[in-house]
C-alpha cells in the first residue's frame, strides 16, 4: 500500500487503498536510452509531513484502517466526493473489533497529548482552574464529547479537518513568504540608516547590480508545457526529444508507481527550470525564493491539470492537459523577479507591527532584568547574614576556649 506517500492530499485520505487494483499503463521504453538510476524501494519511502499539528495522529489512523479488509473493499468502490462528504465514515461501524480497539487507544493518546499541550499553555500564563475538557472543543479533528472511543464521527471530522486545512495551505504559505520578503526589505533599510551618505550610495548601487544580475538568466519554460516536459525528458531522463511520449513520461515520473503524480513528484519536474535562475553559490540568488518559485510552479500546474481538485494528477487528467493549446503554445512564465510581493503601505504596517512586538519584548526584558537585580540583592543580603552568623559563631568559640583553665598536674583540665 502506498497511502503514506500521498498524505498531503488528505482529501483522498483513504481512497488510495484502492490504488493497487488499478491496472498499470502499458508502455514501451528503450531502456538503453534511460539514464541508470537507483531503484526506488517503496518500503523505505518516508511519509511526507503534511504540516498539520495532528499529522502523526492522522498517519496512525491511516495505518490502522488499512489493515481492515472490509474497509479496504469499500474504499475500492468509493469516489472522492463520497469520502469528503462523510458517507464513507459510516462504514467504520463494520470494521473488526481489533481495529476499533486500536483506534480507541489512538484517540485516547491524542486526547492526552492535547490536554498536555493545553496545560502547558495555561501554565505559561499562570492560569489555573480551567476546564481542559471544554478547551478540547477548539480542536476540530476529533470528537471531544467522547474522548475514549473512536467513532464514525471522529473519522468524518478527521477527513474534513485535514481537507479544509490543506485547502488553505497555499494561501498560508503565500502569506509567510510575503512576511519573509518584507522582513528582508525592512532589515536592508534599517542597515542603510546606519551608514554614511557615501556608504549608503555604494550599498544601493551594489543592491541594484545584484538584482540586475539575478534577473539576467535564460528563458524559463512555462511549467507543465510541452517544452518544459521535453526538457526533463531529454536532460533528466536521457531520452531522445523526438521520441517524447506523454504516457511514457507520466509512468517514468510516477516514482512510487501509485497511478498518480502527487505534489512532490510534480515539484521534482521543475528542478531544471529552477537551475536556470538560482545557484546557491551566487550571492544574489535567494534559495528561499527558489523554493517559493518551485511551489508556485506546482500550484499553477495543479490548477491547470487537476480537474477534480483532489491534489493528485491522474493519467487521464495528464493526457487531457497535453491536448490543450496551453500545453503546445503556452504564455511566457514570469518568475519571481517580476512579482511585486507587497506595497509600501503593507511594509509600513508590518514595520509598525514589528515595532510593537519589539516594545513588548523590551518591556519583558526590563522586567526580567529587574527580577534578576532583585534576586541578586536578596542573594547579597543572605550572604551578608551568613557571614555575620559565621562571625558570631567564631566569637562564641573563642569565649569558650578562654574559660577553660590550664591543665592540672594530673593531666585533667579544670574549668
Amino acid at each position: 500500500m502506498k497511502w503514506r506517500t500521498i498524505l498531503p492530499q488528505c482529501c483522498l485520505l483513504l481512497v488510495t487503498c484502492a490504488l493497487p487494483a488499478l491496472e498499470s499503463v502499458p508502455i514501451d521504453i528503450d531502456k538503453t536510452k534511460v539514464k541508470t538510476t537507483q531503484p526506488v524501494d517503496s518500503a523505505k519511502i518516508e511519509p511526507p509531513d503534511t504540516g498539520l499539528y495532528y499529522d502523526e495522529y492522522l498517519k496512525q489512523v491511516i495505518d490502522v484502517l488499512e489493515t481492515d479488509s472490509h474497509f479496504r473493499e469499500k474504499l475500492q468502490k468509493a469516489d472522492i466526493e463520497e469520502i469528503k462528504s462523510g458517507r464513507l465514515s459510516k462504514e467504520l461501524d463494520l470494521v473488526s473489533h481489533h481495529v476499533r480497539t486500536k483506534l480507541d487507544e489512538l484517540k485516547r493518546q491524542e486526547v492526552a497529548r492535547l490536554r498536555m499541550l493545553i496545560k502547558a499553555k495555561l501554565d505559561s500564563f499562570q492560569d489555573t482552574g480551567m476546564d481542559h475538557h471544554a478547551l478540547l472543543k477548539q480542536f476540530d479533528h476529533l470528537n471531544h464529547l467522547n474522548p475514549d472511543k473512536f467513532e464514525s464521527t471522529d473519522l468524518d471530522m478527521l477527513i474534513k479537518a485535514a481537507t479544509s486545512d490543506l485547502e488553505h495551505y497555499d494561501k498560508a504559505r503565500h502569506e509567510e513568504f510575503k512576511k519573509y520578503e518584507m522582513m528582508k526589505e525592512h532589515e536592508r533599510r534599517e542597515y542603510l540608516k546606519t551608514l554614511s551618505e557615501e556608504k549608503r550610495k555604494e550599498e544601493e548601487s551594489k543592491f541594484a547590480e545584484m538584482k540586475k544580475k539575478h534577473e539576467n538568466h535564460p528563458k524559463v519554460n512555462h511549467p507543465g508545457s510541452k517544452d518544459q516536459l521535453k526538457e526533463v525528458w531529454e536532460e533528466a531522463d536521457g531520452l531522445d526529444p523526438n521520441d517524447f511520449d506523454p504516457k511514457t513520461f507520466f509512468k517514468l515520473h510516477d516514482v512510487n508507481s501509485d497511478g498518480f503524480l502527487d505534489e512532490q513528484e510534480l515539484e521534482a519536474l521543475f528542478t531544471k527550470e529552477l537551475e536556470k535562475v538560482y545557484d546557491p553559490k551566487n550571492e544574489e540568488d535567494d534559495m528561499v525564493e527558489m523554493e517559493e518559485e518551485r511551489l508556485r510552479m506546482r500550484e499553477h500546474v495543479m490548477n491547470e491539470v487537476d480537474t477534480n481538485k483532489d491534489r493528485l494528477v491522474t493519467l487521464d487528467e495528464f493526457l487531457k492537459a497535453t491536448e490543450k493549446k496551453e500545453f503546445l503554445e503556452p504564455d511566457s512564465w514570469e518568475t519571481l523577479d517580476h512579482q511585486q510581493f507587497f506595497t509600501e503601505e503593507e511594509l509600513k504596517e508590518y514595520e509598525n507591527l514589528i515595532s510593537v512586538q519589539e516594545s513588548k519584548l523590551k518591556k519583558k526584558a526590563d522586567e526580567l532584568q529587574k527580577q534578576k537585580e532583585d534576586l541578586q540583592r536578596q542573594h547579597d543580603q543572605l550572604e551578608a547574614q551568613k557571614l555575620e552568623y559565621h562571625q558570631v559563631v567564631q566569637q562564641m568559640e573563642q569565649k569558650k576556649l578562654q574559660q577553660i583553665s590550664p591543665s592540672a598536674p594530673g593531666g585533667e583540665s579544670k574549668i
